[in-house]
């Protein structure tokens, strides 16, 4: 007598192939919706993974839910809110990314050339002074972000830390160093 060994019940097996299916026919639908809002493909694919992990995490459910695909569509509208409102509470914040781009518009706005060599290297030593004096926990989630390209979410499971308490951090540190590099300026 042959035995086969399932790894997974009947039903979970069934419902796992019932989400691999609806992922497949609604990823497309839900990466474009998320684009349309004004999200990177990246942000989009972040919020699509994060939509099936919780979903997976809730395998057993889904054999209740009849049209699974409405279901996963209103978890991921409900998860798009959630990213909305978030952002707009780090802009209202003041929270912004410091990234090269950002350094740079900050620097063509003193007025200063940063082609200059000189006024280059002393804004790269005093920007580097400022990064050295921030308490650690800020400078590791600044050093991640904007040397590591590290994502908030990337850097919560690397440290265990709540993505809250890192963006208040970079907010924190990114106020320092404004104040710093203002201090520089004027100097």
């Amino acid at each position: 007598m042959n035995t086969v060994k399932h790894d997974l019940p009947p039903e979970n097996s069934d419902s796992r192939q019932r989400l691999a299916e609806a992922y497949k026919s609604e990823k497309p639908r839900l990466l474009a919706r998320l684009r349309a809002a004004g999200g990177s493909l990246e942000e989009a694919e972040d919020l699509m993974h994060d939509v099936y992990a919780e979903t997976l995490k809730r395998l057993p459910l889904v054999t209740g839910i009849r049209n699974l695909p409405a279901w996963i569509n209103s978890l991921f509208t409900r998860r798009l809110i959630d990213a909305c409102r978030h952002e707009r509470e780090r802009a209202a914040a003041g929270e912004i990314d410091v990234a090269e781009d950002t350094l740079r518009e900050s620097i063509a706005g003193t007025g200063l050339d940063p082609l200059d060599v000189y006024i280059r290297a002393s804004l790269m030593d005093a920007l580097n002074d400022a990064l050295r004096v921030l308490p650690a926990a800020q400078r590791r989630v600044v050093e991640a972000q904007v040397f590591g390209g590290l994502t908030f979410r990337e850097i919560a499971e690397a440290t265990g830390e709540s993505i809250d308490t890192l963006t208040a951090r970079k907010r924190y540190a990114v106020r320092n160093l404004s104040r710093a590099l203002r201090h520089w300026i004027e100097a």
